[in-house]
């Protein structure tokens, strides 16, 4: 994400990315110098954090063996495609994380028609200071973690996403206090009931602010008071 805003007493053109590797980070766009570095996701077992030259700095056991190697994040990474956002007024960036692990395997290996014997991971909304890369709060959600939907900050201090519960939600954009939900009961043909692929949305028509959003084979529309 690139932001133009006042970042730690100066005016910056930055670049910010939470990356898949479990790391948030802030560049200065114009000369790549690495403002901040932190990791987002406590599932983290590959680098015990990034060195002042931005490289990570490597924790022993973590490569991929024949036999298979656990290390956190997952293959899904701690965050993926889903849209982020950031809010002006909080100084807050919004995300979905991810905390799982994986087996990585190094070739040459047999296949196996086997699933991975791995726990589920979990899935939370998180609110990071872009300034010191801190969580300033945190929605835990209930279901698969297999959803794959963004979020939307709005002007008026709300957060909408898709729950893994298959819930479409709003929390208060400073403290992530719950504020509305609706069920969308979304289905697929897969049947897992939680179909979120896509992120939410907000537009005026007719003098009136709107909000909607994807949530399986359905397009759902609110109206906003």
């Amino acid at each position: 994400m690139v932001v133009d805003r006042r970042y730690r007493g100066r005016e910056r053109k930055l670049l910010i990315q939470p990356n898949r590797n479990g790391v948030f980070y802030v560049f200065d766009r114009t000369n790549g110098e690495l403002l901040l570095a932190e990791k987002f996701v406590d599932r983290l077992s590959w680098a015990s954090g990034i060195g002042k030259d931005g490289r990570p700095i490597l924790l022993p056991g973590a490569d991929p063996t024949h036999e298979g190697t656990k290390a956190c994040p997952s293959v899904l990474g701690a965050t993926n495609w889903m849209s982020m956002a950031l809010n002006p007024s909080t100084g807050l960036f919004y995300l979905m994380a991810l905390e799982a692990c994986y087996i990585y395997v190094k070739p040459p290996f047999l296949w196996s028609p086997h699933p991975t014997p791995l726990e589920p991971g979990r899935k939370f909304l998180r609110a990071i200071d872009i300034e010191t890369g801190k969580r300033v709060w945190e929605v835990p959600q209930i279901g698969p973690a297999d959803s794959w939907g963004g979020v939307l900050s709005t002007g008026g201090g709300v957060v909408f996403f898709g729950e893994d519960s298959g819930a479409f939600a709003a929390v208060d954009a400073k403290t992530g206090k719950d504020l509305w939900q609706f069920q969308t009961n979304d289905s697929t043909e897969l049947g897992d009931g939680h179909s979120w692929r896509a992120s939410p949305m907000t537009y005026l028509a007719g003098g009136k602010q709107y909000v909607a959003v994807a949530a399986g084979p359905n397009i759902l529309c609110f109206g906003l008071p």
